[in-house]
């Protein structure tokens, strides 16, 4: 199915197979990323729960389609030439619950990691102050194992909910998740998470508001914040940090087209001016280039790079 020139019939037959799910065609990701980059998806569609995705991963198995699932796309790059096939963005799918006596926050998988915190905290449960300050959105945080600050999405989430391409609908906990460093099982096995479990501990809610403006003001006086970025571009090497290795090879600062090696925190790359897609590909591997030649170190990407050139 060719769907690249977006024509209206075509739309309006996808909608009706679709019954009558929000879908877009033909527009650019640069909408929805957090770079402001990125190239158009054939199909982008908005489900806002479980039956609808699970007619979607149906549609796109039934149509031969690839599929791509994003949440808030912000440790996300992607390319220029956009994304063939069905692109899934979950952030309509963003209820958080409460099990007050399981000490439990059950939270869906578009929804964001911060506003988990925030209910984690109006619930006096403690373990989620970390993620205080993270912008993604659960799916992404499970996928990557978003950590920061010494806290992990490892160290609080017990079990998963997730939907396999065939449509079934599976729970995953304990070892099964294979959490890793900035890894978990869902990269394996490409599943659709639908929503996290996370268990918690109570704490005075004084005490834990206080360690979350202490990690988000400390965000705040580090990251570019001010600008549209892709978050950490890079894995920490061991033994070193990234940041000061980019510094030490004079590379703060650099630019290619309106990508530029921020300015105040050297591992990450922010969006000064109009950047593309290709900018920030192209500037990530002189950086890998540049340190590998004077280091000899390979530097390991953190954000996920995909969609076509």
């Amino acid at each position: 199915m060719n769907l690249i020139k977006g024509d209206d019939n075509l739309k309006t037959d996808v909608k009706a197979a679709l019954n009558g799910i929000e879908v877009h065609t033909n527009e650019p990701l640069s909408h929805y990323t957090f770079t402001k980059t990125g190239g158009k998806a054939d199909l982008i569609a908005f489900p806002t729960d479980t039956a609808q995705v699970r007619t979607l991963v149906n549609y796109a198995h039934q149509e031969q389609l690839p599929l791509t699932v994003l949440g808030n796309a912000s440790n996300l790059i992607v390319r220029d030439g956009g994304i063939r096939g069905l692109v899934l963005i979950l952030t309509q799918m963003n209820t958080i619950t409460v099990h007050p006596e399981q000490n439990q926050v059950v939270a869906a998988a578009g929804a964001r990691i911060i506003d988990a915190a925030e209910t984690a905290y109006h619930a006096a449960l403690s373990g989620l102050e970390f993620a205080a300050g993270i912008p993604g959105s659960i799916g992404g945080a499970v996928f990557m194992n978003a950590g920061a600050y010494g806290g992990e999405i490892k160290d609080v989430v017990t079990s998963i909910t997730v939907m396999t391409r065939d449509g079934e609908i599976h729970t995953i906990s304990g070892d099964g998740l294979d959490f890793g460093y900035r890894h978990s099982v869902v990269q394996e096995d490409n599943g659709v998470v639908l929503e996290a479990t996370f268990s918690l501990t109570p704490d005075d809610p004084v005490a834990i508001r206080a360690r979350m403006d202490d990690f988000n003001g400390r965000r705040a006086a580090r990251q570019p914040l001010e600008y549209p970025s892709c978050g950490s571009v890079f894995k920490r090497p061991k033994g070193h940090y990234t940041g000061q290795l980019i510094q030490e090879a004079g590379l703060q600062g650099r630019m290619v087209g309106g990508a530029q090696v921020s300015t105040k925190h050297a591992g990450f790359i922010v969006n000064v001016d109009h950047a593309t897609g290709s900018d920030y590909v192209n500037l990530i591997h002189l950086i890998q280039k540049t340190i590998w030649e004077r280091f000899q170190i390979h530097l390991e990407c953190e954000v996920r790079i995909i969609g076509e050139e």
